[in-house]
């Protein structure tokens, strides 16, 4: 028997995870130094999670520090077609079960999630994060710690929200309301490597609407998805809710993209990805129970453009910044910037004196701005593009431009200038620490916005620079549908749950936000009831009677 069944619970109201600061002689800074060393100096195994049971198939895989290469992590196993097959049987021998608590008791299991995260496993997870992908503890400490626990906190609530929005009115002698249903079969999330947070949502943001799911992490972020579901497990999520499957998408993601189970998809991930998903959802159609929902985000040729009204010096530390923290592997990377003549001669000067002063090298020294870009494939992409500017006619390289591999995969912060807006660079994805600047007559700002509007596929972030309030007015027009999350005076990163939710549109994704109700919308399939208690009497009405 279900002893809440008579209440009306509220959840707390979430308010965003306090960050840690990591200073010098910090308690903290500590306790994560020591948390680096602990995970540095063992190699876990890691196996597939099916219905809670651990599953090891001898097929491995590595993690390994992007950092360091040489330095092994762990070793995981990976999926096979016949383990994908099983993890949708359990996902949907667990559906019946989960959909049916209540979903205050759903949420009070995320709650608790997020506090182990902000709590026990903090330092754990930040470590994690940092050793396997290469961030340095900010970065580290604003993902994997405060933005997942805000996703977890603050879906919760929207999930209350969104279960408590009903028909305004009833009718005399009826009663009107909503039934928020979690779709009918599996949610597959499939999660990238740059943000524990985004995998933990991918996978929880369903689950919370009382959706069953296959978690399929990316291969080169293995390690905190992992912890993730140790530490789900830990707050009491029942077995089969969550199915830890790292392997080979073509393989993970072919088997659960033919099952007529097929509920939804959560993405994460490269544009050819997503649309390959999208494309093969839409050759199975027919075989599916329900249409599936289709919700990604993909990626961005984030920009920012300068009006001759800005303020150069936060001009030039949101493009530092913009373009460089996390080694430019963020969605939201600022990576093509539009600079007006009469500004460029002074931001050029700070941006060489402040892109010189960047440290780079391994997490593990704290001194480091830039680390190493996750793997060998981001390496060799990263460095073609930079190797094409340096050969170009119209573009030459101002800062950077180094590349070693030898022990990480380290790229320096490279800064491109070029004389034509459609360069390579300036449209294409490299998805790493390079920046290319387009320098354009003061004159031409309306037509140089144009350009920036038509010059990428993409449609995520962008940020304007500028005190004048018409030309502030005027990009926001001439920009409405280049960004999914536009920025005035300030770099086009950092998005905060609640505050700023996330998502673009054009090639960048369905622009379905996470970090709002909007995305928590996605995963339920309302029932509309209306229930009457004053029977209907014989069938003809009052107009039909004669005369």
């Amino acid at each position: 028997m279900n002893l809440l069944n008579n209440s009306i619970i509220r959840v707390p109201e979430p308010v965003n995870e306090p960050q840690f600061d990591y200073a010098v002689n910090s308690a903290a800074r500590s306790q994560l130094k020591r948390a680096l060393s602990e995970l540095a100096a063992k190699t876990i195994e890691i196996p597939l999670i099916i219905g809670g049971r651990e599953v090891k198939t001898g097929n491995r895989g590595q993690v390994v520090m992007p950092h360091q290469h040489a330095h092994k992590l762990a070793d995981y196993h990976q999926a096979g077609e016949e383990e994908a097959r099983m993890a949708i049987q359990a996902a949907m021998d667990a559906k019946n079960g989960w959909q049916r608590l209540r979903w205050e008791e759903r949420a009070a299991i995320f709650l608790k999630a997020a506090e182990l995260i902000s709590g026990k496993y903090r330092f754990q997870i930040n470590a994690a994060s940092m050793l396997s992908t290469s961030k340095n503890a900010f970065q580290a400490e604003i993902d994997a710690a405060c933005e997942l626990i805000d996703f977890l906190r603050f879906n919760v609530y929207f999930a209350q929200t969104i279960y408590a929005e009903q028909p305004l009115r009833s009718s005399k002698g009826t009663w009107n309301y909503t039934q928020y249903r979690p779709l009918e079969g599996f949610v597959l999330a499939v999660t990238p490597f740059n943000f524990t947070a985004i995998a933990g949502n991918l996978a929880a943001a369903p689950a919370i609407m009382g959706n069953t799911v296959i978690l399929k992490p990316a291969s080169s972020s293995v390690y905190t998805p992992w912890l993730l579901m140790q530490i789900f497990k830990e707050a009491g999520l029942p077995d089969g809710v969550i199915n830890f499957l790292p392997g080979p998408g073509s393989v993970v993601g072919d088997v659960c993209l033919a099952s007529p189970h097929l509920g939804g998809v959560h993405f994460t991930g490269s544009t050819a990805v997503f649309q390959h998903i999208w494309k093969t959802i839409g050759q199975n159609i027919a075989s599916y129970r329900a249409y599936p929902r289709i919700v990604g985000e993909t990626g961005g040729k984030d920009f920012i453009f300068a009006h001759a009204s800005a303020d150069v010096d936060s001009l030039a530390t949101a493009c530092v910044r913009g373009a460089f923290e996390f080694q430019g592997q963020k969605c939201s990377a600022a990576s093509r910037a539009y600079i007006p003549e009469s500004l460029w001669p002074r931001v050029r000067g700070i941006l060489e004196t402040e892109v010189g002063r960047i440290k780079m090298g391994p997490v593990t020294d704290f001194r480091n701005f830039v680390n190493a870009v996750i793997d060998k494939g981001a390496f060799d992409t990263i460095r073609s593009a930079i190797e094409y500017a340096k050969t170009a006619e119209d573009a030459k390289i101002v800062t950077g431009g180094g590349c070693d591999d030898s022990q990480g995969y380290f790229i320096e912060p490279t800064i491109i200038l070029t004389t034509n807006p459609k360069f390579k660079t300036m449209q294409e994805e490299i998805f790493g620490p390079v920046l290319t600047v387009y320098v354009y007559p003061d004159e031409d700002y309306p037509e140089t916005l144009k350009t920036c509007d038509e010059t990428s596929v993409y449609g995520l972030t962008g940020a304007i620079f500028a005190n004048d309030r018409q030309a502030i007015s005027q990009a926001m027009a001439a920009l409405e549908n280049a960004a999914g999350n536009f920025y005035i005076n300030d770099k086009p990163t950092g998005a905060v749950v609640g505050q700023q939710p996330f998502g673009g549109a054009r090639a960048s994704g369905t622009n379905d936000k996470a970090g709002a109700a909007s995305n928590l919308m996605r995963w339920v399939s309302p029932r509309t009831i209306k229930e009457s208690f004053d029977a209907a009497g014989p069938f003809d009405y009052p107009f039909m009677q004669a005369e």
